[in-house]
C-alpha cells in the first residue's frame, strides 16, 4: 500500500461545522472542492461517528459525473462517499449495541446521501459495525461496500455451496478480490479474469483458474461454471450476454453495473439459465461477520493508495484510470 502526502492537514475546530468534500454541478473530477458545511447531529437510534477514512468506489464518480446514484441524490450540491472508517463520537437515544470510542466500519445510507467524504457523518447504528481489530482505519475504509456487494452476491443471491464453481470477471478489483475470497470461503473452485500481472496475486487470494482477458476469451476457455458475477456489464464488450455461454444449465449470472434488460434476459432463458440484478444494501450483521473472517486472517485487504481528504479529486481521476488493484481510499 502506497501513501500520498498533502501539505494541508487543517481540521475544524468547530462544534457545529466541519470539513467535507462537495459539489455543485456535476462533471469531471474538478468540481469537487472542499468546504465548511453543518455538522451533522445523531437522531434517535444513530450514532455520529467522526470520519478518519472513507473509501472511494466507482459508484462515486459515476455519481459525480451525474450517473451512478445522481438520481437518487438528487441536484447537487452533496456530499459524496457511503465507505466509512472512524469512532463513534455521540449515540441518540435508543442505541444499546455502540457506545462513544467505538471503533466502527460501515456503508451507511446507501444509496440515499450519507457524505462520507466528511469529518462525520450520521446513520442508524445499526448500519455500522464495530472496525477488524486487525485493520487500520485506512484499511477498513476500503471494506464495507465491496464487501458487502460481494458477501449479499454470494451468500444471500446466489446461495453458492462447496464444490460449485463461480467465475468473478473484474476479479482484481475492489469487489472482485472479496468476491474470490468469499467464494473459496465458501467452497466453491473460483475462476477469475485479470490481467496476466495480476495472477500470482489472486491466487493467492483463492482462485483455482484465471484467464488474462487481454489475450484471450474467456468464453473459449472456461465452461460449466454455476455462478457468474459480472463486475463489468454490457457496456463493457458485452460481458453479460458473452457469460451466458459458460453457465450450465440452471446456472444464475449476477449483472451487477447495468442490471439485466429485456434481450438479456431473453438470451438467457433461451439457454436455460438465470440471471439476476444486484444492488448492495447496509448490512451491520454481515459486516460483524466480515470482520470475524479478516481479523482470522482468511480474507485481506487490499488497498493500492491513500490520498488526503483534500486530494478526493485526484483520487477519483487514478480511480477512473481504471486498472486499481483492491481500493483507493481518503485519509479524513
Amino acid at each position: 500500500m502506497s501513501t500520498s502526502t498533502s501539505t494541508s492537514t487543517s481540521t475544524s475546530t468547530s462544534t457545529s461545522t466541519m470539513r467535507a468534500v462537495v459539489q455543485d454541478t456535476t462533471g469531471g473530477p474538478e468540481v469537487l472542492r472542499v468546504a465548511e458545511v453543518e455538522r451533522p447531529r445523531p437522531l434517535p437510534t444513530e450514532v455520529l461517528v467522526r470520519v478518519r477514512a472513507a473509501g472511494v468506489n466507482p459508484v462515486d464518480w459515476k455519481t459525480r459525473q451525474g450517473a451512478g446514484m445522481a438520481g437518487v441524490l438528487g441536484e447537487p450540491p452533496f456530499i459524496l462517499g457511503w465507505d466509512v472508517s472512524g469512532v463513534v463520537e455521540e449515540v441518540g437515544f435508543g442505541v444499546t449495541t455502540l457506545a462513544p470510542g467505538d471503533e466502527v466500519y460501515g456503508m451507511p445510507w446507501f444509496p440515499r446521501e450519507a457524505g462520507g467524504y466528511a469529518e462525520f457523518v450520521t446513520a442508524p447504528s445499526r448500519q455500522f459495525a464495530v472496525k477488524p481489530a486487525s485493520l487500520s482505519h485506512e484499511e477498513a475504509a476500503a471494506v464495507p461496500l465491496a464487501a458487502l456487494t460481494a458477501w449479499q452476491i454470494l451468500v444471500d443471491t446466489a446461495r453458492v455451496t462447496a464444490g460449485q464453481r463461480v467465475l468473478v470477471h473484474a476479479a482484481a478489483g475492489g469487489v472482485g478480490h472479496f468476491a474470490v475470497q468469499f467464494a473459496r470461503h465458501l467452497g466453491a473452485r473460483v475462476v477469475g479474469t485479470a490481467r496476466e500481472s495480476r495472477h500470482e496475486w489472486l491466487r493467492r487470494l483463492g482462485a483455482a483458474e484465471l484467464v488474462d482477458y487481454t489475450a484471450q476469451r474467456f468464453e473459449d476457455v472456461v465452461e460449466d461454471v454455476d455462478v457468474v458475477i459480472d463486475l463489468l456489464g454490457e457496456d463493457l464488450d458485452a460481458t453479460s450476454t458473452r457469460s451466458l455461454k459458460v453457465l450450465r444449465k440452471g446456472g444464475l449470472l449476477v449483472a451487477v453495473p447495468g442490471g439485466v434488460g429485456p434481450e438479456l434476459r431473453r438470451a438467457a432463458d433461451e439457454r436455460g439459465v438465470r440471471t439476476s440484478g444486484f444492488l448492495v444494501e447496509p448490512d451491520g450483521a454481515a459486516l460483524t461477520a466480515i470482520a470475524a473472517l479478516i481479523d482470522k486472517g482468511e480474507v485481506a485487504v487490499e488497498v493500492e493508495d491513500v490520498f488526503p481528504l483534500e486530494e478526493a479529486a485526484r483520487a477519483h481521476a487514478r480511480g477512473e484510470d481504471g486498472h486499481t488493484r483492491g481500493k483507493l481510499v481518503l485519509r479524513v
